[in-house]
């Protein structure tokens, strides 16, 4: 190789790394995500509580669903919660009301934790994507990529002891795996050191309803998790 390409090879490289290093410190950290499967808890971002790294992050335009969104859905719910849900991004209306699962599947979600004797804001709710994808399609892999990071920071921030990912995209994305719901489901996975658990999405329990006995056996698992670390 030519000293002249070798030259190119370096300047492009340097600029990729620039854009990425970039890229992070827009997102507010100030330590760069080698894997973002590192231990959340480990990871080192200045915000210290969920308000200050929404203050850093509400205004977010990384990738194009900025344009279309109406509310940048953040997450809700006890900042200190031992249980974590996560779906995979805002519908209609919780980018109307910024708040996650608020619409027909919030509320259902809601009828599923107080069937385990949790109330809504007991737990922690948050999605990978915070802004809604159009016509609710699923999440693009460029805007999981680009959103993922400030899960993992909600996650470092609270510190849960239980995750439960509702619905196959959020399963697949944070357990980097290609098996399907139906190979997720059942068990008890390690997340960092997080247990982790996966159910169906409310949105297709409402299409399926026959999946509503498999989502109970679910929930039920993660409600005997939560007891055991008591």
């Amino acid at each position: 190789m030519r000293v002249d390409d070798r030259y190119e090879k370096m300047l492009e490289a340097f600029a990729l790394a620039k854009n990425f290093l970039k890229q992070q410190v827009d997102l507010g950290f100030d330590e760069v995500y080698i894997n973002k499967k590192s231990n959340p808890k480990k990871l080192h971002a200045s915000a210290k509580t969920l308000t200050e790294f929404y203050q850093k992050i509400k205004n977010c335009k990384k990738c194009h669903l900025h344009k279309t969104r109406t509310n940048f859905v953040f997450g809700v719910g006890d900042p200190n919660s031992k249980v974590m849900f996560i779906g995979e991004a805002p519908g209609r209306e919780e980018d109307l009301q910024g708040e996650p699962f608020v619409g027909k599947a919030g509320q259902l979600l809601d009828k599923i934790l107080a069937a385990i004797n949790f109330e809504r804001d007991e737990v922690y709710i948050a999605n990978i994507l915070k802004c809604r994808p159009p016509e609710n399609r699923d999440p693009l892999p460029d805007e999981i990529e680009m959103c993922e990071p400030y899960l993992l920071e909600q996650i470092r921030i609270i510190q849960p002891k239980i995750i439960c990912a509702l619905g196959r995209i959020a399963a697949q994305a944070l357990l980097e795996t290609k098996q399907t719901l139906g190979q997720l489901r059942g068990k008890i996975h390690d997340f960092d050191g997080i247990k982790f658990l996966v159910t169906y999405h409310p949105a297709a329990l409402l299409r399926y309803p026959q999946y509503k006995r498999a989502t109970w056996e679910d929930v039920k698992l993660l409600r005997r998790e939560y007891d055991e670390l008591s």
